[in-house]
């Protein structure tokens, strides 16, 4: 932002509602006056044209009735406005006005008023063209070098230009290659239009080259081609800019050099007669208009350029001279002699706002006052500073930054989900191998206390579950309003889902006496989803490769009462075995004991076991609190399934490193298509035909593979989405079983989460690998540490993808051995808890060095390992309800 803004002269608004253009607005002394000084003339796409002399009493002083000396309603939109010698037999100026179909040549006079009417001005049609094309823009000059008068040509929206010769037409010709009009300026010194293609280059065209070229009209005899044909023209020079451009000026030195200036959408270009750069800008904003004028400098260009942040910007070249602050984005920009003031800018807006300004300074007459100086009573000033921290401490201990129960209360959320499946199932498009996979509907319901703004409801769930609709937008324009939504969850893919718990998310804004926009605010709502809509009562194995034991201190309950939507009728008998047939394909069994108070989960994927397990436990949580027992736990005595756990750690990993390598196959198959690609466009635009040497057919291959290495990326972006999904419910089965085995708290088992599950999504740029590699690295050295040494490493700031896995589940083993030597999750770094005590499990003591780190390394197959059955060795007699159940 400029220090200085631009000193306002004399301003005025133009109409109401009307709408103008860079061609819009023109300086000169059209009306011929003996003093020689500028009109402004302005004209409007309604139709309006102005003529103002300004005469401010005063600086700054607004438009006054006599400074408007004519106003015309042309009804026809006023497209450009010109002034120049456009009248055969004399050379006086006149005023082009063109329209969208119609070009009008006008003399504008004044008379001498009487007694105080003061001065009389008109305008007075001379002649009018009509164009059979819609016009776009024009420019004049002297064509073909003729002295004494000014011709004008026109360009049209599809390509043409037409030339007139004052009162008659000349010719008219088709630009080649057309496509979409642009800027059109005449150079003078060359005799040439110069204009900016479609193709974001500058192309000039020779006058001459445009006068003995076939005339469209003495081709052919029919109107129709009279109005469609014409002689392609060829190019004098072209330059590409490489943007669109949004205006083109020409000036000139001397007789002997003139520059073309042309201001592009980031670039501002200086060019030589013969099309080369004589330098160029790069600007750092987006421009709106420009105006190159000769400066007082020898051999240097000034250039007044406006830009959208509302600043003007002057330029010696490419040297900034001044920038100064305007109050409206200009289309348009001026510069004249008005009532003897030169150098006045003259700046228009799109809406109107016509401006006249000068650049300066303005000297401050504020001088700051003189400060009292008195002694400062340090006592009392620390009495009050503690009084005021008191003060603070107590409002943030009752209700913190923000008031809860306010914020709260500005919207209530709740979900409801439909006990029930839907009667039409919402799955579409699902890769499910059962013929019928079911849905089921939820209601989500917004209640309101005060007027809320842009309230945006986001619901989520776990993939491969899928939602019919997730985004939902709503108006609470007034107090106490309920607006309630449903969607529908089905399983989309042949995989279980990590969660059956969803989110929903409402973010809004509050509308406040200090911010009528509002304080943007977040509230979400989570949901569970019942385990039927990806799960069917199954038929219970005896045998599985993975099983795990869950130690209770009550006495068992039923399975047909926990799961009665899973009972079979044909096991009524079997009340302490249920299986679980999941629509991906998996099969759990849940076995209840008889006699003692565990359960067993089985199956012959480790990753299967996790739902099923955490819906045992709510539900077991559930029954006991609508009994009223308050007391309560489950507990895992078992030796920590980590081995199991590695192996799905190492696919995911192996995946992830596949997809590096198809990636980096791909991008070599594709470099080469491109390289045979340009020799085979070479080949075939040489003159003098040569062998292909059998390029057409590596050029056949190498599609072939960069098609397969395609599929093969995309076939293993979607095993590596379905392995992190899997990887995922195996680590909350390991966070809750280690929760579990060491009775952690709430806080210690969402900081576990916290370290094992920070992503949600995974990509090759950030993986989950060194994620979570980093993550249990910091708690082993802050909370989980032996001594302040350890404390003190730090830990490397950039996350890259590892070369293998080792280091993780080196990792991963000590932390399990610090947290069964009594070490405690906690976010400070001076807690490190004594770590004596030695709980259940088998775990060694935590090495003192790095050799008998490497020990532990060595030894973790031994303590967390081989042992499929998750439990103690002794035989248990619960099983015995398997025996009875039929292969």
């Amino acid at each position: 932002m400029s220090l200085f803004k631009a000193r306002d002269w004399w301003s005025t608004i133009l109409g109401d509602k009307e709408e103008f253009d860079q061609g819009c607005l023109c300086l000169a002394n059209v009306d011929n006056s003996g003093n020689g000084q500028d009109k402004i003339i302005v004209g409007s796409f309604m139709g309006y044209l102005r003529i103002f002399s300004p005469h401010p009493a005063k600086t700054g002083d607004g438009a006054q009735a006599e400074d408007l000396l004519l106003e015309v309603d042309l009804r026809d939109p006023v497209l450009q406005v010109e002034v120049g010698k456009f009248v055969s037999g004399t050379e006086m100026l006149h005023l082009a006005v063109l329209h969208s179909r119609k070009l009008c040549v006008y003399s504008v006079s004044g008379t001498l008023g009487n007694v105080e009417h003061g001065n009389q001005y008109q305008m007075k049609l001379m002649y009018e063209h009509n164009l059979q094309r819609t016009a776009c823009n024009m420019t004049y000059g002297s064509f073909g070098g003729i002295k004494g008068r000014d011709l004008i040509c026109i360009q049209s929206m599809d390509g043409m230009l037409m030339v007139f010769e004052q009162e008659s037409y000349a010719f008219g010709r088709f630009l080649p290659g057309f496509l979409l009009p642009g800027p059109l300026a005449y150079s003078s010194r060359t005799d040439s239009f110069i204009t900016v293609s479609s193709c974001r280059q500058v192309e000039s065209y020779k006058y001459q080259v445009l006068a003995f070229a076939t005339d469209a009209d003495k081709r052919q005899e029919t109107e129709q081609q009279k109005l469609g044909s014409g002689k392609r023209l060829v190019v004098d020079w072209t330059l590409n800019i490489g943007e669109q451009a949004l205006d083109i000026c020409i000036v000139s030195f001397n007789q002997s050099a003139s520059s073309v200036f042309v201001l592009g959408e980031r670039n501002f270009f200086c060019l030589k007669d013969n099309g080369q750069i004589r330098f160029m800008k790069k600007l750092d904003w987006s421009p709106s208009c420009f105006l190159p004028y000769c400066s007082v400098s020898e051999g240097t260009i000034n250039t007044l350029i406006a830009n959208h942040n509302n600043m003007l910007h002057i330029y010696q070249d490419v040297t900034l001279k001044w920038a100064t602050q305007l109050p409206h984005i200009p289309v348009a920009v001026r510069v004249g002699c008005l009532h003897d003031l030169k150098g006045v800018i003259v700046t228009l807006s799109d809406d109107g706002h016509l401006q006249c300004s000068y650049l300066g300074t303005d000297p401050s007459l504020f001088q700051a006052p003189n400060v009292e100086s008195r002694e400062l009573n340090y006592d009392e000033l620390d009495v009050e500073m503690k009084e005021l921290q008191k003060v603070i401490k107590d409002i943030n201990k009752s209700q913190g930054v923000w008031p809860m129960t306010e914020r709260e209360d500005d919207l209530n959320v709740s979900v409801v989900v439909s006990p029930n499946f839907d009667s039409v199932s919402q799955a579409t498009d699902v890769e499910v191998g059962t013929d019928l996979v079911p849905s089921v509907t939820v209601k989500v319901t917004l209640q309101n206390r005060v007027i809320l703004q842009k309230a945006k409801l986001s619901v989520y769930v776990q993939p491969p579950l899928e939602l019919t609709c997730d985004q939902f937008t709503f108006e609470f324009m007034t107090p106490d309003l309920t607006r309630t939504v449903s969607f529908s969850v089905y399983l989309k893919r042949s995989y279980t889902p990590s969660e059956l718990e969803g989110n929903a998310v409402v973010s809004y804004s509050r509308p406040t006496d200090r911010n009528p926009d509002g304080i943007p605010r977040v509230i979400q709502c989570k949901f569970r989803l019942p385990l039927k809509l990806i799960c069917l009562p199954g038929q219970p194995s005896k045998t599985a490769s993975h099983k795990i034991t869950i130690d209770t201190n009550k006495s068992p309950v039923s399975l047909l009462s926990l799961f009665p939507g899973f009972a079979s009728q044909s096991d009524d008998d079997q009340v302490n075995v249920m299986g679980f047939h999941f629509l991906g394909g998996a099969r759990v069994t849940l076995l209840a004991s008889k006699t003692s108070q565990r359960y067993r989960i089985q199956s012959e994927q480790f990753e299967d076991l996790w739902l099923i397990t955490n819906e045992l436990i709510l539900r077991l949580q559930e029954y006991f609190e609508k009994q009223g027992v308050k007391d309560f736990a489950c507990s895992f005595s078992g030796s920590m399934p980590l081995q199991e756990y590695f192996e799905l750690i190492d696919h995911h990993f192996e995946l992830r490193i596949n997809g590096e390598k198809l990636e980096e196959l791909l991008s070599e198959r594709a470099v080469q298509f491109r390289a045979i690609q340009r020799r085979l466009l070479a080949r075939f635009k040489d003159k003098t035909p040569a062998p292909l040497q059998h390029l057409d057919t590596l050029l056949d291959g190498t599609y072939k593979q960069v098609i397969a290495l395609a599929d093969a990326v995309e076939e293993n972006q979607g095993n590596l989405f379905q392995s992190f999904t899997r990887l995922k419910s195996a680590t909350h089965l390991v966070i809750l079983l280690i929760g579990l085995w060491q009775k952690l708290s709430a806080d210690q088992v969402a900081i576990l989460e916290a370290a094992f599950l920070p992503l949600q999504e995974d990509t090759q740029e950030l993986g989950w690998e060194e994620t979570v590699d980093a993550a249990i690295s910091h708690l082993l050295k802050t909370c989980l540490s032996k001594s302040s040494k350890e404390q003190a490493l730090n830990l490397n700031s950039q996350l890259n993808i590892p070369k293998d896995t080792s280091q993780l589940k080196k990792h991963i083993t000590l932390l399990c051995d610090r947290l069964a030597k009594g070490g405690r999750l906690c976010l400070s770094t001076d807690a490190a808890a004594p770590q004596t005590m030695v709980m259940p499990g088998g775990c060694t003591t935590i090495p003192e060095s790095d050799l008998e780190e490497r020990s532990v390394e060595q030894d973790s197959t031994e303590l967390f390992t081989n042992r499929r059955h998750l439990t103690a060795e002794t035989p248990r007699p619960e099983v015995s309800p398997l025996q009875g159940v039929s292969e």
